[in-house]
């Protein structure tokens, strides 16, 4: 499943990006670096069972498992003291990268009620792009019958991009379907 993404990027989106940017080498067209998925846990303070659930589903998503993230500094009004579970992050590189990619694309977003494609306004100037998701219910892996709270967590993609438009453009070519390009 991944390689299909990746042998689609190799004969297709590398020609397609040299030819519109006017490379001189194969080799300056961006690509894809990695993929974080990030996700808070606001809510379960010191319930370890429910950390546990959410860092399972988070695993099932993404075929890797999670590390948990800790909070830097105590905020009183938030009841979070510091070295607190705060949240959970996957880094995905290589194969599970685009086998994520696939999934995400092809399977995840047609399925959200509503989809009129994910928006345009998320790079960062540099050629990243990020997205939230709001409910990770989306993945076929996720059954609804045992799931004990709807999550959702932010998706954001590395690439060697320079521009904006040129990671835009890498994105769509890879099959990320922008709402109004």
């Amino acid at each position: 499943m991944a390689n299909r993404i990746k042998a689609y990027y190799d004969e297709t989106v590398i020609p397609a990006l040299v030819k519109k940017f006017n490379y001189k080498n194969k080799n300056q067209a961006p690509k894809l670096v990695k993929i974080t998925i990030n996700s808070g846990l606001g809510d379960v303070k010191d319930n370890s069972k429910s950390i546990q659930l959410a860092q399972e589903e988070l695993k099932l998503i993404s075929g890797q498992k999670p590390i948990l993230t800790q909070a830097k500094k105590s905020v009183a009004n938030f009841k979070i003291r510091e070295g607190m579970n705060v949240g959970m992050k996957v880094t995905l590189r290589g194969t599970r990268m685009y086998e994520f990619f696939d999934k995400l694309i092809s399977i995840a977003l047609p399925r959200v009620r509503d989809f009129r494609g994910v928006p345009t306004k998320s790079f960062d100037g540099r050629g990243n792009y990020s997205m939230g998701i709001k409910e990770h219910l989306i993945f076929p892996e996720i059954s609804y019958d045992q799931v004990e709270k709807i999550r959702g967590f932010d998706v954001s993609f590395t690439t060697t991009a320079n521009t904006d438009e040129e990671a835009r453009e890498l994105l769509a070519l890879l099959g990320m379907p922008f709402a109004n390009k």
